[in-house]
C-alpha cells in the first residue's frame, strides 16, 4: 500500500474526502456498525459535488457535527489494494481538518457511534492509510 501526499491534482481525479477532526483537545472518530476498529470520518465524492461539499457532508453524516470550521489540507493518493479499491490503482483523496464544536444527539448513519480520544486509537479501520493521513496532516501543522 502506497500513500503519496500532493498540495494538488485535478479536481476531476479527487473521489474521496476524509476528514480529520478534533474536539476541543480530542481526536473524534467514528465506529461502524459492522466493525470493531476506528475510523476518520469520510467518503465518497458524489458526481454532483465538489470535494469540499463532500467532507462537509460527510462531517455531518458520520459523526453528526452539526456546527464546525473545516478546512483542506492536501490532497493524497492510494495506491494497492484495499476495501474500497478493488483495482489497486492509484485513486485520489482530499484531506481535510475540521475543528467541531457541536454535535447533534443522535447519528442517522452507518456509524454506531463517535468517540472523542486524548491519543490515537490502535485499532485502525486503515491501519496502512490513516494514520499517514493524520501524520501528513501534523506534519502541515494541523494538531
Amino acid at each position: 500500500m502506497e500513500v503519496k501526499f500532493y498540495d494538488n491534482v485535478d479536481d476531476a481525479l479527487i473521489q474521496f474526502a476524509v476528514i480529520i477532526s478534533k474536539c476541543g483537545d480530542k481526536w473524534v472518530f467514528c465506529k461502524h456498525k459492522e466493525r470493531d476498529t476506528f475510523e476518520v470520518p469520510g467518503g465518497h465524492r458524489e458526481s454532483d459535488e465538489s470535494a469540499d461539499e463532500t467532507a462537509r457532508r460527510e462531517l455531518n453524516e458520520e459523526t453528526g457535527a452539526n456546527e464546525f470550521e473545516i478546512e483542506p489540507v492536501c490532497v493524497y493518493s492510494v495506491t494497492g489494494k484495499n476495501r474500497v479499491n478493488a483495482t489497486g490503482e492509484e485513486m485520489y483523496g482530499k484531506l481535510y481538518f475540521a475543528r467541531i464544536s457541536k454535535f447533534e444527539e443522535e447519528l442517522r448513519s452507518e456509524m454506531e457511534k463517535v468517540v472523542l480520544l486524548d491519543d490515537l486509537p490502535t485499532e485502525w479501520t486503515y491501519p496502512l492509510i490513516q494514520p499517514r493521513l493524520i501524520e501528513e496532516a501534523k506534519r502541515r501543522g494541523y494538531n
